[in-house]
């Protein structure tokens, strides 16, 4: 039985970054709504509650019914987790006299306590809450402070239970993660035993298992996820898997070709499926973002299961699914407004009356690459950025055309590949090119030209629910720049996107 934390989510921000935090440690954990939680069994170890845009003052505040958890097992609030156990029991929690954000100098009043100890004499943690603790209830007591926060952490008498109005699992909380270690390996007790090879063993198990004999299908991406779950599939029941890779003609350059060739060295069984003609045709005259989306996710679902009907004996339909789905999915608000359309398989198992197999669900992305890397995946997989389902079909703003196509092909291919060459694609997260539904003036060869403008687009991020853009050198823009201009016939203009998400999203559509 594998040994695990939960962790409850009251909303936050920072939730899943407390999970991957957890799982760095090598111990598995799983995120659940505050008000939607399996009863803790014996694999349950300890419990961690979340913070929360909440108040504990406010009419709505989140409640939680922590019997079973509180005095029995090991309990960590973090921010509202531990306000909310000031506040509901019997202490007293109010507003800030200003609002306590940032950087703030931890000082241990009971350095000797299994939580802080091994701490710095002035270890630095980050500090966002708008209420505080002024009153703990009987029982409780301080065992840190800060400047401005007389409690900053608390222990109750008689009980694993500890409350800190920081977040350890953020970066400018220094010594975050050996509190975090504190609590899930000394306190709780966990074994660190939650390993790539871990991983891969069981789940290989888990596979043969649950498919049998059974044959499954894969829709490929030559992504890192859909990989990797090939993978781990091929690993556990060979030759019942069959992959399929559709071109829907809004690839990158020469992609189709170099991914196939990829999926040949891992000995997957692959067919590879031509269908640009059919996509660019659907989506003639077509501008709107959305409607460019559902026009492209219908479309693959049609050629994928065209493909998919010449096989036989087909039972199950595999799907690169990850963690942050499964946690968007069951959310404290339930799953978030949509924002835009995501491109995947959705529809084709109840379509093919297939029943559902996700290798991937319990992992990050940080995770997953980590999985493949044990699989020996080829980098040239492993390690390449995300790419959106819709492909460069969500890059061309405006109606699609197969010349826009091979303009932006010819664009971004200069791109990545100078990313390459100059010892930068590894340090951005995802890089793309953007043709714009604009054209301007300029000037070649002693000749007026109008014509069209593309933005480069470089972010750093974890896991793309955040991004920030990637500060570039400016003569590695400025090479790129020259070279598309250059090079690309219908360029005369190049940008370069410096917004971060929010507000703005990775993609333009």
């Amino acid at each position: 039985m594998q040994e695990k934390i939960l962790i409850l989510d009251f909303g936050s921000q920072y939730t899943q970054l407390i999970a991957r935090r957890v799982r760095e440690l090598n111990v598995y954990c799983e995120i659940y709504p505050f008000n939607h939680y399996p009863q803790p069994d014996a694999s349950v170890r300890g419990v961690i509650l979340s913070g929360s845009p909440y108040s504990v003052r406010d009419a709505k505040a989140p409640q939680v019914d922590l019997s079973g958890i509180k005095g029995t097992l090991a309990l960590l609030g973090v921010c509202y987790g531990a306000q909310y156990l000031a506040h509901n029991f019997g202490g007293e929690v109010a507003p800030s006299a200003t609002r306590e954000y940032g950087r703030a100098m931890l000082s241990k009043t009971e350095p000797t306590n299994p939580l802080i100890c091994g701490l710095s004499a002035e270890s630095q943690v980050w500090m966002s809450h708008g209420d505080t603790i002024v009153r703990i209830p009987e029982r409780y007591r301080i065992i840190a402070s800060t400047e401005d926060v007389p409690v900053a952490a608390f222990q109750i008498e008689g009980e694993s239970t500890w409350g800190i109005q920081f977040h350890p699992e953020v970066y400018h909380s220094t010594e975050g993660s050996i509190l975090l270690k504190h609590f899930v390996v000394d306190i709780c007790g966990c074994r660190q035993d939650w390993t790539p090879d871990s991983f891969i063993e069981s789940t290989v198990s888990e596979l043969r298992a649950k498919v049998g004999k059974d044959k499954v299908l894969l829709g490929l991406s030559g992504g890192v996820d859909s990989s990797v779950a090939a993978m781990l599939l091929h690993k556990a029941i060979g030759k019942q898997l069959t992959c399929i890779f559709v071109d829907m003609g809004l690839l990158r350059k020469n992609e189709f070709e170099d991914v196939m060739r990829s999926y040949e060295t891992m000995g997957l069984q692959v067919i590879g499926v031509r269908a640009g003609e059919k996509f660019l045709s659907d989506l003639k005259g077509v501008t709107d973002p959305e409607r460019k989306r559902k026009i492209i996710g219908r479309d693959f679902i049609e050629v994928f299961d065209s493909e998919a009907q010449k096989l036989t004996e087909v039972k199950w339909l595999a799907q690169g699914t990850i963690y942050p789905d499964v946690i968007e999915s069951t959310s404290v608000n339930g799953p978030s407004a949509t924002i835009k359309s995501h491109h995947n398989v959705g529809g084709l198992p109840e379509k093919m009356n297939l029943k559902i197999v996700e290798p991937l669900r319990l992992l990050f992305k940080d995770e997953v690459r980590r999985v493949g890397r044990q699989l020996q995946i080829p980098m040239d997989i492993l390690g390449r950025h995300p790419f959106p389902g819709p492909g460069l079909g969500i890059r061309i703003l405006g109606e699609v055309t197969a010349e826009k196509v091979r303009v932006l092909q010819e664009a971004d291919k200069i791109f990545i590949d100078g990313l390459k060459e100059a010892g930068l694609y590894d340090q951005v997260w995802q890089a793309g090119v953007m043709l714009l539904p604009v054209q301007s003036v300029g000037v070649m060869g002693d000749e007026r030209t109008y014509e069209s403008c593309v933005a480069l687009r470089a972010v750093t991020s974890t896991d793309g629910m955040t991004a920030d853009w990637v500060h570039l050198p400016y003569e590695f823009l400025a090479k790129v720049s020259n070279e598309i201009i250059n090079h690309v016939k219908g360029i005369n203009r190049v940008v370069y996107d410096i917004s971060s998400k929010p507000p703005a999203t990775i993609e333009w559509e």
